[in-house]
């Protein structure tokens, strides 16, 4: 990106042919438009990102949506309205406590979310087979019940004896009627809607409020989210720990201090590297 500069230049390198895809391994899959970038200003560079083209170091490319062969969808990112997620806050957090009071990460918040789980849920040993303690029936021959079942003339009768004994103790039993309501009760207030109540409570906040005189603070100012500068300013005290230092070097000639922290940063970029996108250790070069 350009720094002060207020002007940007690319070289175009079209994107007729096919190159290899870097997701499903395919030799001629992937299509895309490039060029390299020489020097960029953040507007261009804001205005290429909203257009569907992305960037991997000075190579700025657009894929081919109806012709590559892993289509690449980007998300809007608004580079000069930079607003930390949450992620991002988390790890400020725990860099301001290791630079403002020396506090280290414990081990235990590095590790995945789903390896307690993994653990839990791991082979175990099969259960013993438990005995079932119920007792069932002997079973007997059905031809052997018949007989012994009544027939169905006496069941019906005995269903009339009982349903004509239920409606005569039916009609003795006495009928009670409910008594009429008295009505509300005059020595209270009557009833009020909730609605009516919370709005009464509302206009006696408002007159106590005018009366007191006291400003409204403004909810903008209240709830304006922290920015990046914020996180950082708040762990550069006097007494810290540790002091935090950004310095820009000159790489191009290289300058004497790029010279002097130039395998310290080799180091940190091949770790990376292997940690994050799985190299192999042979592959970070320095020239990268």
């Amino acid at each position: 990106m350009a720094g002060n500069k207020s002007y940007t230049i690319v070289e175009y390198f079209g994107g007729d042919d096919g190159y290899r895809c870097g997701y499903c391994k395919n030799e001629k899959g992937n299509f895309s438009n490039g060029m390299w970038s020489h020097t960029m200003t953040v507007q261009d560079y804001q205005d290429l990102i909203d257009r569907g083209w992305r960037r991997s170091g000075k190579y700025v490319y657009k894929p081919t949506l109806k012709k590559t062969c892993c289509p690449q969808y980007t998300i809007r990112c608004h580079a000069q309205k930079f607003q930390p997620s949450k992620s991002h806050k988390k790890v400020l957090k725990k860099m301001s406590k290791f630079i403002s009071q020396g506090e280290l990460p414990i081990g235990q918040e590095d590790e995945e979310p789903m390896d307690s789980v993994w653990s839990e849920a791991g082979p175990r040993e099969p259960t013993k087979a438990c005995q079932s303690d119920v007792t069932c029936a002997d079973i007997t021959d059905i031809h052997q019940e018949v007989p012994k079942c009544p027939p169905v003339v006496e069941v019906q009768e005995e269903l009339g004896d009982s349903s004509a004994s239920s409606s005569e103790s039916s009609r003795k039993d006495p009928v009670y009627l409910p008594k009429p309501g008295k009505g509300a009760d005059p020595n209270r207030p009557p009833c009020r809607k909730a609605k009516d109540l919370r709005k009464e409570r509302r206009l006696q906040k408002d007159q106590i409020r005018q009366h007191a005189d006291v400003p409204k603070p403004n909810p903008t100012q209240s709830n304006q989210p922290k920015s990046l500068e914020d996180f950082i300013s708040e762990s550069l005290g006097d007494n810290a720990s540790h002091q935090l230092e950004v310095r820009l070097v000159r790489s191009n000639p290289p300058s004497p201090q790029f010279k002097a922290s130039f395998d310290a940063s080799y180091q940190v970029y091949k770790l990376y590297q292997m940690a994050i996108h799985k190299d192999p250790p042979h592959k970070p070069s320095e020239s990268q």
